[in-house]
């Protein structure tokens, strides 16, 4: 059909019959009508005529209301219309067709008379999407791209909508480096309903885009590596040979030129991959996925290093990407310096609460120091503490804020004069506490440092949040702390927000206790318990929770061979006032030797022979005031009683029968600032201890104690025994993700030294230390300290070459000194309170002595491993740690019998 009007235009051609219309094919090209047949009069000699419009009828629509359509297309019966030469037929076939509803748009002329006109709006509605079809796509991403296009079953198909969903697929599978993706669609008519297509995409990801090359120019004072590194998130491919360097290449634009791009220039068909690179196929390469996004931030991070250098003036002057010879992508990157500056004076200005030589003191910024705005917006207000604001705002200036304006600049330096507005002193109004459903809200308030009619400190807040995270309650990663300043009268509301989770445990587990055999164990502990309420029915669930207390039942059995009880209450604020925890405890243990009577070297057992082991404690600890508040002092009386009966496991001096008593007082000073529990991020522990029994020999003549035997110096035994353990816990990273996961290392070191009071005892074999294997297969019923080395069994000589794997010697009697030191890197994987889960690598050094003689601190047992902890709320700690014990390495056996794999559950081995 031939065009007759610019395309601008809409042909409404006069008909004297009915049904000669007027229509629009294409939004852009309205065609003239054919030429009408069994007219009249000529076509030349229709005269524009005004009539009014006497009916509108909608015609070929099946979804959508038609009186809307007739409002849409401006026309209304009653109208005054143009006919032919009027431009209101135009205007409502463009109207209708910018609705991007309809494939074609007519309008029929069906009646002229008296006048009037009656009209008919025929419409071809674009089919509905049915169903989306994709074809080489996971399903997986099928249901992120349906997400991201936004298409719906039902929705009006279009070019435009096609197109769009087009572009969102190639930038999805772009930004997970497939630059190369193409994407086509195409339209399938579905027959099960009227008017419906089916859409499908066909994706063609191509390889994952690789940074080959950074290619950075203009950097005269940083060098390139330094550069790269704070592009975390576009990394160049490792490879075994290095480049030498080039000048980048900046094409004129990123268009399809057919060749590669490298940086020497376009590829000229003359020379070969090779002859441009002959190291080509001798390359290694890592992942190094190129995302868009990413290197966008890179680009920023880029400068903002500079900044932080020195150089504020650096700026990125241009970049490019570009295909490499590998069918990489290399980067190229100009950065213009500029000058570095440095700081001159800093005044200060508004301060009164603080003098300038304090302030300057805490800001730790001196004259000529390098410039840094970062640095310094930082050290005048910063979450991580150390700061001014911390400063001002641990007295109560809730509205402090600090202006640093720079008030000259001379050559390279810049001089800054720091204007400080104090505001009121901010006091403590209400203290809210949202989200403890099962814990009483009085368990939480005690743990607070910010009490209502208090000068509000963030340094109190902050310790807040640790004491609350500490209790083993809450979730604490969803721990919200939310001060609320009231300016009209000077106060501060704080809003604390918590969340339940479950802490109570359950320990079903089953070991191997060494020479004991099989064990079984059933144990359950209560972490928020509630004792005044054991009365109350109606509180239980299971067992009244809710007052922060803790109970504790535990039991284990093989049978006949080996049985324990064991039971503890703790009352963590005692009186209710203070932070007094106040403890009791009870165990009862039982052996019979005879299942395991074949592995002490020589000996027959009676049938009757047996070691019985009870034990009782009370302790009372006190948090102290000096020198800080993360000190606790704690006083615990301890009994136990040994009874064996043809029991000859320990062979000194014909020790095998008899009842010993063991009453000892320990003190204990520890200092805990781990910010939690479970996964600690920074802070310490520290436990210095000493266990002393009465000096009974002191009591008695020299002569009239030496002459007792072994049987009446045990009956009550006397020992003086001391530890210390030591652990810190460092960030190595800043938190990462939502979960602000990072990694942490984790230090230790522990010591251990048990003695007498004077040359005129033997020392008892109870109390001393059992050093290797886990806790689980060596745990002492005999009352021993159980320190246990990863790539390790139980040892039994102080010699790093001995057999450790030899069995035990008639008459061990244990270590009386060991140290230990630990050395873990720590990362989660998942820090939700239901499954808390982090993997560690571990190096580990220890050994035990028999005596002070013995003793060298350098001569010590080497293992380093890896290995995995699952916190879960019902049964506690499950780990696993696989270990090597260097020292166990034997010549010709390689790893074989050097290797150890360690299992806990409930407790971590010490």
């Amino acid at each position: 059909m031939k065009k007759l009007f610019p395309k601008s235009l809409l042909a409404i051609v006069l008909c004297c019959s009915a049904g000669i219309r007027v229509s629009a094919q294409e939004r852009d090209t309205i065609p003239a009508a054919e030429q009408p047949v069994g007219l009249n009069l000529p076509l030349g000699n229709s005269q524009p005529q005004q009539y009014e419009i006497a009916d509108i009828v909608v015609s070929g629509t099946q979804y959508l209301d038609k009186s809307l359509l007739i409002s849409l297309s401006g026309l209304n019966v009653g109208d005054k219309v143009v006919y032919p030469g009027g431009d209101q037929f135009a205007k409502a076939i463009q109207a209708l067709w910018g609705q991007r509803l309809f494939a074609n748009v007519a309008i029929y002329v069906n009646k002229i008379e008296d006048g009037q006109i009656w009209l008919e709006i025929e419409l071809q509605e674009r089919p509905r999407l049915n169903k989306f079809l994709f074809k080489g796509v996971k399903k997986s991403e099928q249901e992120e791209i349906i997400k991201k296009t936004g298409m719906r079953k039902g929705q009006v198909v279009t070019e435009s909508m096609e197109q769009n969903a087009v572009g969102i697929i190639r930038k999805y599978y772009s930004e997970k480096g497939f630059r190369s993706a193409e994407v086509s669609v195409s339209e399938q008519t579905d027959s099960s309903q009227s008017n419906a297509t089916n859409v499908q995409f066909i994706v063609a990801k191509g390889n994952k885009a690789k940074v080959d090359n950074i290619y950075i120019v203009g950097n005269q004072n940083i060098s390139d590596s330094k550069l790269k590194k704070k592009m975390k998130g576009t990394k160049e491919r490792s490879r075994l040979t290095i480049y030498p360097d080039y000048e980048p290449v900046w094409p004129d634009s990123a268009d399809n030129r057919g060749d590669y791009w490298s940086t020497f220039g376009y590829l000229q068909p003359s020379r070969t991959l090779e002859e441009l690179d002959p190291y080509f196929r001798f390359k290694l390469f890592s992942s190094a996925k190129f995302n868009e996004n990413k290197y966008t931030e890179d680009k920023e991070k880029v400068i903002s290093f500079y900044n932080t250098q020195g150089y504020r003036d650096a700026v990125l002057l241009r970049d490019t990407t570009y295909k490499s010879l590998n069918g990489g992508v290399n980067v190229s990157m100009e950065v213009m310096e500029g000058k570095k500056y440095y700081f001159g004076k800093i005044t200060w200005k508004g301060n009164t609460r603080y003098n300038d030589s304090l302030l300057a003191k805490v800001l730790g910024i001196k004259e000529g120091d390098t410039y840094n705005q970062e640095m310094l917006q930082k050290r005048l207000l910063s979450s991580e503490g150390g700061d001014v604001g911390g400063l001002y705002m641990d007295y109560g200036y809730l509205f402090f804020h600090a202006d640093p304006v720079e008030v000259g600049i001379h050559g390279d330096t810049i001089d800054y004069e720091i204007r400080i507005s104090e505001g009121p002193q901010a006091t403590i109004k209400e203290v809210r506490i949202a989200g403890n459903e099962k814990t009483n809200e009085h368990v939480i308030r005690r743990e607070l440092r910010t009490l209502p009619g208090e000068k509000f400190s963030r340094t109190d807040l902050i310790r807040s949040n640790r004491e609350i995270a500490n209790l083993g309650f809450f979730n604490p990663e969803k721990i919200g702390m939310n001060p609320v300043p009231n300016i009209q009268d000077g106060t501060v509301d704080i809003d604390y927000t918590v969340e339940e989770k479950a802490n109570d445990q359950l320990e079903l587990s089953a070991g191997w206790g060494g020479y004991i055999g099989l064990t079984g164990t059933l144990g359950v502990t209560f972490n928020n318990f509630s004792l005044r309420n054991i009365f109350n029915k109606q509180t239980w669930d299971p067992l009244p929770s809710g007052d922060g207390q803790k109970l504790s039942v535990r039991i284990s059995s093989n049978g006949k061979a080996y049985r324990s009880y064991n039971f503890s209450f703790t009352e963590p604020w005692l009186g209710g006032k203070k932070r007094n925890q106040f403890s009791v405890s009870f165990y009862n243990s039982y052996q019979n030797p005879n299942a395991y009577s074949s592995y002490i070297y020589g000996s027959t057992l009676s049938n009757n022979a047996y070691f019985k082991v009870m034990g009782a404690s009370i302790s009372l600890g006190k948090q102290l005031k000096w020198p800080d508040d993360y000190f606790t002092l704690i006083y615990a009386v301890n009994y136990q009683r040994y009874s064996l009966k043809n029991y000859n496991y320990f062979n000194i001096a014909g020790y095998s029968n008899g009842i010993s008593n063991n009453i000892n007082l320990k003190l204990t000073l520890a200092r805990s600032s781990v910010d939690q529990q479970i996964f600690p991020r920074s802070g310490s522990n520290f436990m210095l201890s000493g266990q002393f029994t009465p000096p009974y020999s002191m009591f008695s003549p020299d002569k009239d104690f030496k002459l007792q035997s072994i049987k009446d110096q045990f009956s009550f035994i006397e020992y003086q025994k001391y530890r210390f353990n030591a652990e810190w816990y460092v960030p190595l990273s800043k938190p990462m993700g939502s979960d602000n996961k990072m990694f942490v290392m984790k230090i230790a070191a522990k010591f251990g030294y048990i003695s007498r009071y004077n040359n005129r005892t033997t020392l008892s074999p109870f109390g001393r230390f059992e050093l290797g294997g886990d806790g689980l297969s060596n745990f002492a019923i005999y009352d021993r300290d159980i320190v246990s080395q990863r790539g390790y069994p139980v040892y039994y000589s102080s010699d790093p070459r001995s057999n450790s794997e030899s069995s035990q010697p008639s008459g061990y009697e244990g270590f009386t000194i060991f140290n230990k030191y630990i050395m873990e890197l720590r990362y989660p994987f998942s820090l939700n309170p239901s499954s808390t889960i982090f993997g560690l690598a571990f190096l580990e050094a220890a050994n035990g002595y028999r005596d002070v003689q013995e003793y060298n601190p350098f001569k010590l047992r080497r293992s380093a491993g890896l290995g995995m902890r699952f916190y879960l709320p019902m049964f506690g700690l499950l780990g696993f740690d696989y270990g090597v014990g260097f020292d166990r390495i034997t010549s010709g056996n390689g790893l074989k019998d050097a290797t150890k794999f360690t299992f806990m559950l409930g407790f971590e081995p010490e």
